[in-house]
């Protein structure tokens, strides 16, 4: 049986954790306002700018526009070129299931293009050190950027595009993939794998049916779609850098409460042990002692 020492000992460790997984709680609950904040902003504009680029799109004349840069994005390549993964997990953890959920589904991902040349970008340490550890496949970490959450801006989305646009135009690549988590409530975070490139089959379900015939272009509507499309990609990426950081925020939070309520159960029962105890050993010491005076009188 334990000593009342070593119960008291492990009492006040549990209770230092428990300090420590209530402030970290505490520090997810006071940053995830600003997070939801920055979604909010970013989701309208992004769709709206989603909505614009199939509206040019649909209006385009097939053979003007394959002569522009820009088709390039929009052009649906031969199964037989290579892949491209930009996988979008956290820098920590302590966040419960957040970056075991997307690691095992950029495992799935992985699996289902191991024949072909994969290439990766890596946003977040974990996804970056899952990547670096894969041995087996034709696989090739392109560019990682780590230690942005929970500071994610639009500077880094910019670089990442770059990166994305560099890759997609340089070398004869498929698809685009994006792994991330989306933040849908403060219980709630949803796993989204989706095409961020080619272009065409995402532009012709967005746009609002508006007639750009209608309008008069300066400069032409192809010279828009080729200064959009970029911007349009960079805030796509900055949504994305913003749903994960508020995802993952809300998901410390909760694994946080979890783990404090846990420490907190635990304490109670290791305090009603320690309570036990004691009681055994002064019921085993009036024992003896009564023992000891009927002896002595005997």
């Amino acid at each position: 049986m334990a000593s009342i020492r070593d119960i008291r000992k492990h009492i006040g460790s549990v209770k230092s954790i428990k300090q420590i997984t209530h402030a970290m709680k505490m520090v997810a609950a006071a940053r995830i306002k600003r997070a939801q904040s920055g979604i909010m902003s970013a989701r309208p504009f992004s769709d709206e700018m989603d909505s614009l680029i199939g509206d040019l799109y649909r209006e385009m004349e097939e053979e003007d526009f394959m002569a522009s840069p820009a088709y390039k994005l929009f052009e649906e390549k031969p199964v037989s070129g290579a892949v491209c993964l930009v996988l979008v997990t956290a820098d920590k953890g302590l966040c419960g299931s957040f970056n075991t959920n997307l690691l095992k589904a950029a495992l799935a991902w992985l699996k289902e293009y191991r024949g072909k040349k994969i290439y990766a970008l890596a946003v977040g340490r974990k996804g970056r050190d899952l990547l670096k550890r894969l041995k087996g496949l034709n696989l090739e970490l392109y560019f990682e950027m780590v230690n942005i959450f929970p500071k994610a801006d639009y500077a880094k989305a910019e670089i990442i595009g770059e990166k994305v646009l560099e890759l997609f135009l340089g070398r004869d690549i498929e698809r685009v993939t994006l792994i991330y988590n989306e933040f849908k409530s403060m219980l709630t975070q949803r796993i989204v794998i989706g095409d961020l490139l080619p272009l065409k089959s995402r532009a012709l379900v967005s746009g609002t049916a508006v007639k750009c015939g209608d309008f008069n272009f300066e400069p032409s509507k192809t010279k828009l779609l080729e200064a959009l499309l970029p911007r349009q990609l960079k805030a796509q990426l900055y949504r994305v850098l913003l749903e994960s950081q508020a995802a993952e925020l809300a998901a410390r939070m909760n694994a946080m409460e979890s783990a404090s309520k846990n420490a907190e159960e635990l304490i109670e029962g290791l305090t009603l042990k320690m309570n036990k105890t004691r009681q055994a050993m002064i019921t085993t010491e009036l024992s003896e002692i009564v023992g000891g005076a009927e002896a002595l009188g005997g």
